[in-house]
């Protein structure tokens, strides 16, 4: 005999009519006409609509009842009217007429309403976060992301893959974001820290022997929180394999990714099988490394046509004899754009702290091309000609111009690329565009320093025939590493792996590291490198990520059971929080107050 309930509150349906049942769940809503109670039980699974009339002894008291109190309900299943079903609901061709009741949870007067997905504080959703996830849309995506795990971790161990645990006290890492330290008791004045990534353990794995790892692995990182990624905690589907190149990995994933993407979405995939986009290509046509490729629009170098002398525009064309460049965005078939949309571009470029984009149009006028607009007048006919060629643009199609330093100009053309985009309506927002980055530079120059560093991941191999490689040209060396990206998020690095000590002793001399400091800083790696390691590579995708694509939300905190709030605080259970005097004591600790 059934306690608490028969069936769920989304299994009754018509061949259930007649029979008595027993539902559990949480008062959702109540609509009270007159002489009949309607009230929506809500479980895990969806919701019941449940009724009572005035006739029977116990209205007045179902009536009182506040909404979400818990409740059991013993009723008997009826077949609705036509004019009253509810096709949103599994439940909706039937509802249960209510016998009997028993309260089975109290509930005080709500902070946030639940039973809508309405707009609500940050702070009062995330101190009520039991709540909060009690709503419908975010309980979704939570269930999402359970389904979305299970399914990883099927089709991984299908692959051949095992699942492997890393530890979380390790040792503090001296690359990457800042470390969270657990201070040790028994090793007074010594700490441990949270994994920022399983990084070197599963490198560690592949040393030993074993061959296809994988986790969904919690990684810890002390940063400021950002809409694609949530302070203190996230986790990542953590893959390692040995005996493998770059295009092995590649087709692990891209058949992942192909089966939940298609699974859990009704969006199609753009191109199954993914673009592999060289880094230098990424960052001339999107201005990133990171681009949404739903977007048509690209970005075009167009520097040498402002040393032609039959170019006037001489503000431009001072800054490139500096040594600026130019670069620029086509739109198609914009020349019946207003004047407004243009300046709005512009206007809202000068918002993003740029001088603005200059702007003009291709237009044919006595069998001549000119550019109509605020600076086609500095262009002859032929220069229109030759940046028609050069861009691949047509009559009619509009041209907006930035001039600066490269660095400068990427990163406003990419914004405007999104930006201008929007405004034309041409991203298909039912597409999933996936991609890979790849050939990324081992070495950048510093911004600050202007010291030489690594660009990427320093434990990466280096492309090419490593006995020839060329040391005294660093930033022509490029990497195996590798992004993958998904309508202009970036859901995980990899790499394929230096397994050779004495090359990592070169690469790290080239970003200014002696011997004795690789030793220090990567004594364990370096070392087990040293009894024979297999050649082996991975990558990371972002679970978090992968779950805010799939259930379309813009910020990774819907998509998260417990997340901490932007100045990486838990509202609901108070952490971080001061502890007791004896507890820092016992830890050798003192706690130095800010004057």
């Amino acid at each position: 005999m059934k306690t608490y309930r028969t069936h769920t509150c989304s299994e009754l349906n018509l061949k259930n009519n007649g029979d008595e049942v027993l539902l559990s769940g949480w008062i959702n809503k109540k609509r009270d006409h007159g002489n009949l109670l309607f009230i929506d039980l809500r479980d895990n699974y969806g919701i019941t609509q449940c009724v009572i009339d005035n006739k029977n002894s116990l209205f007045n008291k179902i009536e009182k009842i506040p909404l979400e109190t818990v409740v059991k309900f013993k009723g008997k299943v009826v077949k609705r009217e036509k004019n009253t079903v509810n096709k949103d609901l599994n439940t909706g061709e039937i509802e249960v007429k209510i016998l009997n009741f028993e309260i089975l949870g109290t509930s005080k007067e709500l902070p946030l309403p639940v039973f809508s997905d309405q707009e609500y504080s940050e702070e009062i959703r995330l101190k009520y976060r039991f709540l909060d996830l009690r709503r419908a849309k975010i309980h979704k995506n939570i269930n999402l992301r359970s389904r979305v795990i299970s399914f990883i971790r099927k089709e991984m161990e299908s692959l051949g893959f095992l699942e492997y645990q890393t530890p979380i006290l390790t040792s503090s890492s001296p690359e990457g974001a800042r470390d969270f330290l657990v201070p040790s008791r028994l090793n007074p004045g010594k700490f441990y820290a949270l994994p920022q990534a399983p990084q070197q353990f599963k490198q560690l794995i592949m040393v030993s022997g074993f061959d296809k790892y994988f986790q969904i692995a919690p990684c810890f990182r002390d940063e400021d929180a950002r809409a694609d990624r949530s302070p203190g905690e996230f986790y990542q589907l953590d893959i390692e394999m040995s005996f493998v190149s770059q295009e092995e990995i590649f087709n692990v994933v891209e058949n992942l990714l192909n089966k939940v993407f298609k699974k859990f979405s009704n969006k199609k995939i753009q191109n199954e099988k993914f673009p592999k986009i060289p880094y230098s290509e990424s960052m001339l046509k999107y201005g990133t490394d990171k681009p949404d490729l739903r977007n048509p629009l690209e970005i075009c170098d167009l520097t040498k046509i402002f040393t032609r002398n039959d170019v006037k525009f001489e503000i431009f064309k001072k800054l490139v004899r500096e040594g600026s460049i130019v670069r620029a965005i086509i739109t198609k078939n914009t020349n019946n754009k207003s004047r407004g949309f243009f300046d709005n571009i512009d206007k809202w470029a000068k918002e993003e702290g740029s001088s603005g984009l200059a702007y003009f149009t291709f237009e044919k006028e006595n069998n001549k091309i000119i550019g109509k607009g605020p600076i086609g007048k500095f262009f002859s006919s032929e220069a229109c000609q030759e940046i028609i060629k050069s861009s691949k643009a047509e009559i009619g199609d509009s041209i907006f111009f930035a001039c600066g330093q490269q660095k400068d100009v990427e990163k406003l053309l990419s914004l405007a690329r999104d930006k201008i985009a929007k405004e034309l309506e041409i991203i298909d927002e039912n597409a999933f565009a996936f991609c890979w980055i790849v050939d990324y530079p081992m070495y950048e120059i510093d911004d600050k320093s202007g010291k030489i560093k690594f660009s990427h991941n320093p434990f990466s191999m280096p492309q090419g025939d490593i006995s020839k490689l060329n040391f005294d040209n660093p930033l022509d060396i490029k990497a195996y590493q590798y992004d993958i990206v998904c309508n202009g998020i970036e859901l995980s690095s990899g790499a394929i792996r230096n397994h050779i000590p004495s090359l990592m002793y070169k690469l790290f001399s080239a970003a200014g590291y002696d011997n004795k400091s690789v030793d220090e800083k990567f004594s364990g790696m370096i070392n087990a490198l040293s009894y024979g390691a297999p050649p082996h590579g991975g990558i990371a995708p972002g679970v978090d990520r992968i779950i805010m694509l799939l259930a379309n939300e813009k910020n990774i905190r819907e998509v998260t059971m417990f997340p901490l709030n932007q100045n990486a605080q838990d509202l609901m259970m108070n952490a971080p929080s001061n502890v007791e005097d004896e507890q820092l004591k016992e830890l050798n600790i003192n706690i130095i107050k800010k004057k």
